[in-house]
């Protein structure tokens, strides 16, 4: 994990609770996810290198970003 610089976290669901709990901040990544995929190039998996597909979700952002910030003025 070092080599990536992630750290990923298993969130266990307590067995003493019955029903549907929310996750906490799972919206937030579901969320994200969502708009990414308006990106029509982002929607299928076409790309062949990874490099290519990291340098597609930055430019989704940067373009959700400006489009966020646009709206102030």
């Amino acid at each position: 994990m070092d080599r990536f610089q992630y750290v990923l976290e298993v969130i266990k669901r307590s067995d003493n609770l019955a029903g549907f709990q929310m996750v906490p901040k799972r919206w937030i990544v579901e969320r994200t996810f969502g708009w990414l995929l308006w990106s029509r190039r982002l929607n299928k998996d076409y790309e062949v290198l990874t490099k290519t597909a990291e340098a597609l979700v930055y430019a989704a952002m940067i373009r959700l970003m400006v489009r966020r910030l646009a709206e102030d003025y």
